[in-house]
């Protein structure tokens, strides 16, 4: 009775925020005997002051422990959630500058040929992250050692963005190189969890295998000159990205009765481990902030006028309403008032939330880096090249490329699809009177981002008009999905409700009270509460 209490005590949050799952266990590690005293037991009264004082030691290596495995169809995690770690934010700090360089990179050659050299790039780096935010989520391991190897994770991310500029001309070996170093490294770190840890042997076996073979592709073309260099790329970053969604396929059909797969396959993939949902969702919404952060710091120029109040500032400011306006969607708007996430729906809807951030985070960096040309570009009225200085003057241009236009519009528009399939991932709570039903508010979201696509079809429309328009439909779909998400019987500019307080009293006192109000009497609250026990107001 003791563990059914405390399991759903501490799934009670989970199930709140993220939406119920009837396969969900917890498992609770019985306390040392060394920590109880004679007498107390396992389900006493627990010592929080003693728990308090009680320090915990950092050693320089202890065994991994699965933080959360799927067995059977039910999945088993510890009963505590899961805090990013500090060293993990660190990794996201260092990932400012990378996505800094890949997008001014990008921008700096706005033609079809870039485009597909961003993607490349930008898909590398966006692995390098993913797969130590996987590992971290999979295994527990709080020792010196996994931050040693953290930090030489970091060591080779830093050696592969040192190559980025020039990766296709002279540097693409060594940017490779530093690739498929950590990719070796993080699958020796798997075979040796898979000897510590024989339950989830079979996995990671297969995750070795997956990265073994992406990595002996990506070294293959090295040694082919570019553009024939692209068709290995391709087939590496296939087994890079997809791989792992086939195994989980293949491990959820080894798993079913009756599907044609031998016992020694079904017992080797009988456990595997599981992403957490808190971890999960907690990694990626830090990613996501970094990037958002990331469009406002390309606002930023040098003004060189005395009266700084011009088109460069008008565009700064709009550019930073857009990006106010995409944080507002992703997180208050998507993100609240959510049933069942995404994660937790289906095995289909979790594998799209996951892939879907992949061209989401990417078009919005595109959109971004363009972003930040377009603001110092003086190519409409009150915006003259003399009123900036430093850098800001230099990257000034006084007419837009036609691929900067389009890759600022579309990557807008891509981002803003790309958000409409993750929110449809989710499943919202329902309530009657809802003025505007979530598939209506998605509907004008890929309405208005089919529209933003094509804005650079209209060439005549110089940096400020393009910007203004941008940021005009991105503020009508947050007014849209704001207004759709209020009652039909409570007005939406202002909160109708009187404020009403109540308070318990005796029954002759509430009668004295209302004779009071009925004749006009001022009462003082202080008063009664003084003189009746008991008697307490609240809101």
């Amino acid at each position: 009775m003791h563990y059914l209490t405390e399991q759903g005590v501490s799934l009670d949050a989970n199930f709140s925020k993220f939406g119920y799952d009837a396969h969900l266990r917890t498992r609770e590690l019985e306390p040392p005997a060394s920590s109880m005293s004679r007498g107390s037991s396992v389900h006493g009264p627990r010592d929080w002051d003693g728990e308090r004082r009680k320090g915990r030691s950092l050693k320089l290596w202890k065994r991994p422990v699965v933080r959360q495995y799927l067995h059977k169809g039910l999945i088993w995690r510890s009963s505590e959630l899961q805090e990013v770690a500090s060293f993990e934010l660190f990794v996201d700090l260092l990932y400012v500058g990378i996505i800094a360089i890949i997008g001014d990179q990008a921008v700096e050659h706005p033609t079809g040929s870039g485009l597909l050299q961003f993607t490349i790039v930008f898909s590398i780096g966006w692995k390098i992250w993913s797969d130590l935010q996987i590992i971290t989520s999979w295994l527990e391991a709080d020792d010196i050692v996994q931050r040693l190897s953290v930090m030489f994770v970091m060591a080779c991310l830093i050696g592969f963005t040192l190559n980025i500029v020039e990766a296709f001309e002279t540097t693409y070996t060594m940017m490779i190189a530093f690739y498929v170093t950590q990719r070796m490294f993080q699958s020796a770190y798997l075979l040796w969890i898979s000897y510590l840890i024989p339950m989830i042997r079979g996995f990671m076996v297969a995750q070795v295998i997956i990265a073994v073979t992406g990595s002996a592709v990506w070294t293959a073309g090295i040694h082919v000159d570019y553009p024939a260099r692209l068709a290995p790329i391709w087939i590496a970053l296939l087994f890079d990205m997809v791989g792992q969604i086939v195994l989980v396929a293949v491990v959820r059909r080894a798993q079913r009765p009756r599907n044609g797969i031998g016992p020694m396959f079904r017992k080797w993939f009988e456990f595997h481990p599981s992403l957490n949902i808190e971890h999960k969702t907690e990694r990626t919404n830090a990613f996501v902030t970094l990037v958002f952060g990331y469009s406002v710091i390309g606002l930023f120029y040098q003004n060189k006028a005395a009266y700084g109040i011009n088109a460069f500032f008008g565009k700064a400011v709009l550019g930073l309403i857009q990006a106010f306006c995409f944080n507002w969607l992703y997180f208050e708007i998507d993100g609240w008032n959510i049933q069942t996430h995404a994660i937790r729906r289906h095995v289909l809807s979790s594998v799209i939330w996951i892939t879907i951030h992949l061209p989401f985070i990417m078009s919005y960096v595109l959109a971004g880096a363009s972003l930040s040309r377009l603001v110092v570009a003086h190519d409409c009225q009150d915006a003259e090249v003399e009123q900036l200085s430093g850098n800001s003057a230099v990257l000034s241009e006084e007419e837009i490329p036609r691929g900067l236009r389009w890759f600022y519009c579309a990557g807008l528009g891509a981002a803003l699809l790309s958000m409409s399939v993750i929110s449809y991932t989710h499943v919202h709570k329902k309530f009657d009177g809802q003025r505007v039903t979530k598939r209506s508010r998605l509907g004008l979201r890929v309405a208005v981002a089919l529209i933003m696509i094509c804005l650079p079809l209209a060439e005549s429309l110089s940096s400020l008009q393009l910007t203004s328009t941008s940021t005009g439909l991105v503020v009508l779909v947050l007014i849209f999905d704001l207004y759709g998400c209020t009652f039909v019987g409570e007005s939406f500019v202002r909160d109708g409700r009187k404020c009403k307080y109540w308070a318990d009293c005796p029954r002759k006192r509430r009668r004295a009270l209302e004779e009071a109000m009925k004749s006009g009497v001022m009462v003082k609250v202080e008063e009664l509460a003084d003189d009746e026990k008991g008697y307490v107001p609240a809101p």
